[in-house]
């Protein structure tokens, strides 16, 4: 079953997500900031067997740290205390009252603060490939020229600091992390973090962490620093492991398996998965996706069923086209129109985007097309290959507001969309048939002369 993302509020007021799978005591995972997208994570196979081998034995927790995949992207600085805040909220949206942390590279830093600050909650410590210092990353000849390639290319920048992460024997996970590293992030963020991490410095702290704590390291990534940590938690051991590669679940997952599970007293033998979604049962984040041509009676009436049956059927190959170009899949077709759901909400907005694209340009020999569209973004109940629930009615109460060559989605769409490069204009608030509340729309502006009425 796909994990229920859900969102907390910091004491600054981000909101954040995260999720929780699995059952007994919690191992909270910070990720490997600022590559984090708790969504496409989970379409990485090798990402989700390391995950779901914690969650077959613990409540397994993941975050999005702030200006991240599916948290709010629209920040202004990155540090080591943005992200301990950020944590807080989580735990205390959870109800922890101590847990097994684990962090990451950059996230180490902020795992290192929180079990100094909290020892009371923090059970056990895992550090994987961290740091203590900012300049002990960041100021590494390969570092320096990632963050010089940021300011010129960054599709260069991902693929080459996609494949330092991994090793080049690794290419081909390196290349879907790469694209999620896009997603999950935008190069400011990502400058945010680079520069605002540089001179982070924690090491004061480590005499403070209490917890229990597996300091696991790269042999070439840098054993002295590793070692450093160690020799300043009173309870703590290193474990050095070959090669270079920063991922824990690639090449010799089992072997770092084993340690972690000696550690924190789990079965260290290979897990299977934790199990698909079962029928009713929430689905996770969909971004569901209706179109509907204008005036399909009028047009079926004038051209006849002969005809008309022949425009459709071009309106179908485009939409299903462009449906698989934008890894959307199709629930169902209305003859008219099409219900799509996407895993990703910018690969839904892509996918409007290019429909209304592909039907502006249509041009039949009997037929014109145009169609509405309208987006929404929830966790909708899957039974049977279909989707039901709030999600889905919203979404076809949407685009029915929409008008000919339009794309309407809601505030909270919009607000997935932080930091995209799509223009929405506000078209007000609306009260949907069926439902008590009102909600605010917006239209996105897709031609190319259009002027946005915000970003």
């Amino acid at each position: 079953m796909e994990p229920r993302i859900r969102y907390a509020k910091t004491s600054d007021g981000v909101s954040i997500a995260y999720y929780a799978m699995g059952s007994g005591p919690a191992v909270v995972d910070l990720g490997p900031a600022p590559a984090s997208h708790l969504r496409m994570e989970l379409q990485i196979p090798e990402i989700r067997t390391w995950y779901e081998r914690f969650a077959a034995q613990r409540t397994f927790v993941r975050i999005d740290g702030r200006g991240t995949g599916l948290s709010e992207r629209e920040i202004t600085e990155y540090s080591v205390e943005s992200l301990v805040v950020d944590l807080e909220a989580v735990v205390k949206a959870l109800g922890l009252d101590h847990f097994t942390l684990l962090g990451q590279m950059n996230s180490g830093l902020a795992a290192i603060t929180y079990a100094a600050r909290h020892p009371e909650q923090v059970d056990a410590l895992i550090l994987w490939c961290a740091y203590a210092r900012g300049s002990e990353f960041f100021d590494d000849s390969g570092t320096l020229f990632l963050r010089d390639a940021l300011t010129r290319d960054w599709g260069m920048f991902t693929e080459s600091a996609a494949n330092s992460r991994f090793g080049w024997s690794h290419g081909e996970h390196a290349h879907k992390f790469a694209e999620l590293w896009r997603e999950a992030v935008t190069p400011d963020v990502q400058a945010l973090l680079m520069d605002g991490l540089h001179d982070a410095d924690v090491s004061h702290l480590l005499t403070s962490v209490e917890a229990p704590t597996l300091v696991l390291q790269r042999e070439k990534r840098g054993t002295d620093v590793a070692r450093r940590i160690a020799a300043s938690i009173r309870n703590a051991h290193v474990v050095i492991f070959d090669g270079t590669s920063a991922a824990p679940y690639l090449p010799d997952a089992d072997q770092i398996w084993h340690e972690i599970a000696l550690f924190i007293g789990l079965d260290s033998e290979p897990t299977a998965a934790v199990g698909n979604a079962r029928s009713g049962m929430p689905g996770g984040l969909r971004t569901i996706l209706f179109t509907d041509i204008v005036g399909h009676t009028e047009m079926m009436q004038r051209l006849g069923d002969a005809r008309g049956r022949d425009v459709l059927r071009e309106h179908e190959r485009i939409t299903r086209d462009l449906l698989k170009q934008h890894g959307g899949a199709e629930v169902k077709t209305m003859g008219d129109g099409f219900m799509a759901s996407f895993n990703s909400v910018t690969s839904a907005l892509d996918c409007a985007i290019g429909l209304q694209r592909a039907f502006s340009n249509f041009q039949h020999q009997t037929s014109n097309i145009q169609i509405r569209v309208g987006l929404n973004a929830g966790e909708p109940i899957e039974e049977d290959g279909d989707l039901f629930g709030a999600t889905v009615i919203l979404a076809s109460r949407i685009a029915a507001k929409a008008g000919a060559g339009e794309i309407l989605v809601p505030d909270t769409v919009r607000g997935l969309l932080s930091g995209k490069n799509f223009l929405f204009a506000d078209r007000g608030e609306f009260v949907p048939k069926g439902f008590d509340e009102s909600m605010r729309l917006y239209e996105v502006r897709w031609r190319p002369d259009a002027v946005a009425g915000e970003e």
